[in-house]
Order: C-alpha cells, then structure tokens, then sequence
C-alpha cells in the first residue's frame, strides 16, 4: 500500500515546515511580498494564517487535521489575485517543497490540488 500524500509530506510536522519555508518565501520574493509583509507587524495574525495554511494541507492530504478556516472563495475575495501572483506563490511553495526533500511524485500531487484551486482564487 503506497503512503498517503499527508505522509510524503512528512505528516503533521512536515507540512508544518513546509508552511513556514512556503511563507518565508513569500515575504522574500519581491513580486508577492507587499501582500504578506504587513503580516509582521501583526505575529497572532501571522500565526494564524500559518496554523490555518498547515490545517488546510494537513486535512487536504489525508491528515488528521480538521480545516476551520473560511472557504478558499471568501478568503480571498477582495484580495485580487491576478495569475502572476499566483503562479509566484506556487514558486515559492515549490521552493519549499524542495527544501523540505519532498520527492516529484509527491510535488505533482501537490502541484495538481494547487492548480485546482486556482479558479478560486484569482481575481476574486
């Protein structure tokens, strides 16, 4: 029997580091940062939306995590997410994933649920 993706992932503490590197890239990468850096001056707001992040790909993946943030259409409804912004996030995640040692057919995996959420995010 092959692992779950929660397990590729490295489960609870994998994912959790995967959020962090994910949204340290964010707050680096020069295209999408203005979006995140405001979260620095607020740490529980930040700590927050890393907690939910992990929840989400957590209880996504097959993890035991219950997901009780908003849905990903009212998340980001108002924020105006155009496709480059996106795409600079999925690079950033990716960037993530491999510092993390996550092997390609679990980064495809991954890659397959970030593209199907695409359409609720962009431009909304």
């Amino acid at each position: 029997m092959s692992k779950s993706l929660f397990d590729r992932l490295g489960g609870s503490d994998g994912i959790a580091s995967i959020v962090d590197d994910a949204i340290e890239n964010h707050m680096n990468n020069p295209k999408i940062n203005a979006r995140f850096l405001p979260y620095k001056e607020r740490p529980e707001h930040l700590a927050s939306i890393k907690q939910h992040s992990i929840d989400f790909f957590n209880a996504g993946s097959g993890g035991p995590a219950v997901y009780s943030g908003r849905d990903m259409i009212t998340a980001h409804t108002g924020m105006n997410i155009n496709p480059e912004e996106y795409m600079h996030v999925i690079d950033d995640i990716f960037m993530a994933l491999d510092k993390n040692a996550i092997d390609e057919d679990t980064k495809k995996d991954v890659l397959a649920i970030l593209w199907s959420l695409k359409g609720m995010i962009i431009a909304k």
